[in-house]
């Protein structure tokens, strides 16, 4: 397949290539497009064989759901049922943003959609481009991240079409993602509020709104091979790279230590990688890479180079990659997820 390129400016948007994105997915493409979070991989989410084509272009398992974008709160009516108050609060607050809410679904949408669930995830994105798109598109859009299912979700175009590039129709680049990593998803369907995935809208905003909320267990343990995930990013290995994930936690000095003695047995035998605090970065001569994510001080700066950093060493041919950990005030809890699920929960306490 020859996947079209286009570059769109967010700020002087080229209807001509939103036009011809929406023609693809019109006619049951698939087309890569920004949002504010990461890239998504957007197909009609109301036509079974375009979800079908999604799975099969990720590699991505087909019960793991996708979630449905749109750009217009009309048109959460169609696709949603019995939808809560409390949900339009929420709304009211933080869409468009990065928040996904989980909804029982209508006949409507297929279940091909939602990995054969009653529920529905939907999202409202606040990027221009990707609003333009999904209207132009005929208003829902399934989309997971535009990534080989397990790798490092994409930050930028270039790392979709590192991924994608003959898999699908079209891309659509608007350069690099804001915040750059996935939306925090809420259930909504049964009852109590529940957080399956953490995100740029902490636990402690939709507290604000919701009150009580509960936080599947998921989040941060290993699901059984048995349990059916109600989100993406649930239940599978995610956000990995090539090479092996550890992340390091305890105190600053006795990180330090471990990473540095690691660092000192495996070199000049295979290629290591650090991900350090700004402040820690110069202890890790050793490794073949640093990856100097940033002040624990500007969570923001950690979270949209993590992706970026983790592909940075699969480009380097990186074999072992030790972490410090990153549980920031706001952010920790959505960075750390990332990077559980990337170490394939391969976590050491020094």
């Amino acid at each position: 397949m020859n996947t079209i390129y286009r570059c769109v400016d967010a700020d002087s948007i080229d209807m001509s290539v939103v036009e011809e994105a929406g023609t693809v997915i019109r006619r049951g493409g698939l087309v890569a497009f920004p949002t504010e979070t990461v890239y998504g991989l957007g197909g009609d989410a109301l036509n079974p064989s375009s979800s079908k084509k999604i799975y099969e272009a990720k590699g991505r398992p087909s019960d793991n759901p996708l979630i449905v974008h749109i750009a217009d709160m009309d048109d959460l009516d169609r696709i949603a049922a019995d939808i809560p108050e409390v949900a339009y609060k929420l709304a009211d607050r933080y869409w468009p943003g990065p928040l996904t809410m989980i909804f029982k679904k209508r006949s409507v949408v297929p279940s091909e959609t939602t990995g054969g669930l009653d529920t529905v995830a939907v999202r409202f994105p606040s990027h221009p481009v990707a609003q333009a798109f999904i209207k132009a598109s005929g208003g829902y859009i399934a989309a997971p991240s535009a990534n080989i299912s397990g790798r490092p979700s994409p930050t930028s175009g270039e790392h979709v079409r590192q991924d994608m590039d003959g898999r699908i129709d079209m891309i659509v680049d608007s350069g690099p993602c804001d915040i750059g990593l996935e939306s925090t998803i809420i259930d909504l369907s049964h009852g109590a509020a529940m957080m399956l995935r953490p995100g740029f809208v902490s636990a402690e905003m939709l507290r604000e709104v919701v009150g009580e909320l509960e936080t599947d267990p998921a989040v941060f343990h290993e699901t059984g091979p048995d349990v059916r995930p109600k989100a993406p990013g649930m239940k599978y290995r995610h956000y990995a790279p090539k090479g092996k994930v550890t992340i390091v936690s305890g105190q600053r000095d006795d990180v330090i230590r471990y990473i540095r003695d690691r660092l000192a047995a495996n070199s000049g035998k295979i290629r290591t990688a650090v991900l350090s605090d700004s402040d820690d970065a110069v202890q890790y001569t050793q490794a073949d890479l640093v990856g100097d994510m940033g002040s624990r001080d500007d969570e923001s700066s950690i979270a949209s180079k993590l992706y970026d950093m983790l592909r940075r060493c699969d480009d380097e041919n990186i074999e072992e990659i030790y972490s410090e950990e990153f549980d920031t005030p706001q952010l920790g809890q959505a960075i750390m997820n990332r990077l559980i699920k990337a170490a394939g929960h391969n976590t050491i306490k020094v």
